[in-house]
Formats: C-alpha cells, sequence, structure tokens
C-alpha cells in the first residue's frame, strides 16, 4: 500500500534551504495575486515565476487553496511586523507612523490599496478558511494598534474620553476605507483626509 507524502506546513521544521524555497514560491505567488488577483493568478504561473518545479512546490502546498492561505499569512506578517518596528507609541512615533504610510500610498498613487483588504475583497463571500485567516491577520494587525493606542493613553496623548482600544479599532477601520478609496481614485486624499481628521480629533497635539 502507497501513503502520500504530506506537504510540508508553515508551521513545520525545515532546513534552511528549505525555508528559502518556501519563502520564495509565497513571495511569487504574493506579488502575482497582487498585480492579477488570485483567480486569474494559476500556479503554473506562481513556479514559472518562483522558478520550482511541480515537486517543488507540492512539497510545501498540497493545492492552490493551502498556496493562497500562506500568501494571506505572508501578507499579514509583513504589515505586523512593520507596524512593530516603528512602534508608534509616542506622539512623534505617531507622525513617523502616519508620514510613511501616506508616503508609500503617494508612491504608488493609492495602487494595490491594503494587501489584506486586496484579499478580502476577492475571498472573504467564497472561501470560509481564507476568511478565516484574513481575519486572523486583522486581528493580528489590531492587536499592535491596541498596544500603541493604550501607551499612548497611558502617557497622556489621548484625549479626554477616548478609549484606546476603540480608538485603534476606529483607525484600522478609517485605513481600510481610505486606502480603498485612494485605490479606486489613484489619489491618496481620502486616505490622509480619514487618518488626520481622526488623529486631530483624539490625539493630544496632533495637528
Amino acid at each position: 500500500m502507497t501513503t502520500s507524502r504530506r506537504p510540508v506546513g508553515s508551521g513545520a521544521r525545515l532546513t534552511v534551504k528549505g525555508a528559502r524555497t518556501r519563502a520564495r514560491i509565497v513571495d511569487a505567488a504574493a506579488e502575482l495575486m497582487a498585480l492579477r488577483g488570485v483567480t486569474e493568478t494559476s500556479v503554473e504561473e506562481v513556479k514559472k515565476a518562483a522558478e520550482v518545479s511541480s515537486s517543488q512546490l507540492y512539497h510545501y502546498f498540497a493545492d492552490k487553496s493551502a498556496l493562497v492561505e500562506a500568501v494571506i499569512d505572508r501578507q499579514a506578517q509583513m504589515i505586523v511586523a512593520a507596524q512593530e518596528q516603528v512602534g508608534p507609541g509616542t506622539l512623534e512615533g505617531l507622525r513617523v507612523w502616519r508620514d510613511g504610510l501616506i508616503a508609500h500610498a503617494r508612491h504608488v498613487s493609492g495602487a494595490g490599496g491594503c494587501p489584506l483588504g486586496h484579499l478580502a475583497g476577492q475571498l472573504v463571500e467564497t472561501d470560509e478558511n481564507a476568511r478565516l485567516r484574513l481575519a486572523e491577520g486583522f486581528r493580528q494587525w489590531a492587536t499592535v494598534l491596541r498596544r500603541t493606542c493604550r501607551e499612548l493613553h497611558r502617557t497622556g496623548g489621548l484625549t479626554a474620553d477616548v478609549e484606546p482600544d476603540q480608538l485603534a479599532d476606529t483607525l484600522l477601520a478609517t485605513l481600510q476605507g481610505g486606502l480603498l478609496l485612494s485605490q479606486v481614485q489613484r489619489d491618496t486624499a481620502p486616505l490622509e483626509t480619514g487618518i488626520d481628521t481622526l488623529l486631530t480629533l483624539s490625539v493630544t497635539g496632533w495637528s
């Protein structure tokens, strides 16, 4: 009797070479899906872009759905890492974070929108596993924002009656709406207006 090999998941222990190969596949898939969409991106195209064989790709991913989930995880991890690196727990840090976000959006004229939001618009109504994965990604993002807002609150950086966790959730929602409108209009004004209005109302000394 023969048994099929199970693909090596992201939680499995990989060799250095294996981890690099898996990351290269996910990076290639993420780039293609950002440009063309999930449906229009084929496994064959991912293999070609990542310069891997079928056996290599299926060593790590059972099917395209598993690859899509890995792309979701990758996008969430990159967003959270960037958010944590800036660590805007101070007014100065918050300005650096805001300015960097706007600068990037201006550089691409809003194209692409939010990496997670872009995937959500394609997947949440048709793929329950992907929806849950996306929800977890947004939860992780919200957690980092909440830590930031709690630190601002602790140091007196929030205006009276502003609840830090609610501010974090509102900021995330404002980001999503602003990024989407900026993507559609190819103009960062909606993103800038949304963020600056919210921060002006919520953060002491923001102007």
